[in-house]
């Protein structure tokens, strides 16, 4: 039987770190696994930053501060009931504010 894991996490860098936890040593499907904004505040800014824009070239110029990111994030992923405290613990260990099974 599956089940749906959310967490909590207070930035982007929390979540990327949790992501690739999941994807490289718990074999999750990235299609498995969601994220939104935890609120109306996220990604801010209209300028491309980072793999949206070519960089190393010459004359390419970017903002090295990146593009800025406001706000938590809640992360969402289905997984079989075996696999639960598993996936609470990677979040956990990535950083998240708040873990619930539901």
């Amino acid at each position: 039987m599956a089940t749906t894991i959310k967490a909590l996490f207070p930035s982007r860098r929390e979540v990327e770190l949790a992501v690739e936890h999941l994807v490289q040593e718990y074999g999750i499907e990235r299609t498995d696994i969601f994220i939104e904004p935890a609120g109306s505040e996220n990604s801010a800014g209209e300028e491309p930053t980072g793999a949206d824009v070519e960089s190393g070239h010459e004359g390419e110029t970017t903002n090295p501060a990146g593009a800025a990111y406001n706000g938590q994030l809640m992360v969402s992923v289905d997984v079989n009931e075996d696999e639960g405290e598993a996936v609470t613990q990677a979040f956990r260990d990535a950083g998240a504010v708040e873990v619930a099974t539901g």
